[in-house]
């Protein structure tokens, strides 16, 4: 069994910073893309960022500059370091990953369950 456990979300002030953990456990032989999600109330889910097993990154127009996404492969953790933090980057916050699992050698999506974050005016 695969799980991924998010941390680091709460309530911050406008201006402040978070940062979210997501470490995935359980039978794994490989982790590729890892990837940040976020659900704003009464919005739909949105990719916030994403990174491949070597490194490379991408941002949402929205939270380029200030949002930065990294992992560390040796403990199958991803992050989410948020500065600059708006009202509008309250959300649900998804980590979600492909993994393959060691025991079946079958690939496929799995998701946390989420991490609330909400942003004061």
């Amino acid at each position: 069994q695969v799980q991924l456990v998010e941390s680091g979300g709460g309530l911050v002030q406008a201006g402040g910073s978070l940062r979210l953990s997501c470490a995935a456990s359980g039978s794994i032989f490989s982790i590729n893309r890892m990837a940040w999600y976020r659900r704003p109330p009464g919005k739909e889910r949105e990719l916030v960022a994403t990174i491949t097993r070597w490194g490379t990154t991408n941002h949402a127009e929205s939270v380029k500059g200030r949002f930065t996404i990294s992992r560390d492969n040796a403990i199958n953790t991803v992050y989410l370091q948020m500065n600059s933090l708006k009202p509008e980057d309250t959300a649900v916050y998804y980590c979600n990953a492909e993994i393959t699992r060691r025991s079946t050698m079958v690939t496929a999506n799995y998701w946390g369950q989420g991490t609330q974050v909400t942003v004061s005016s």
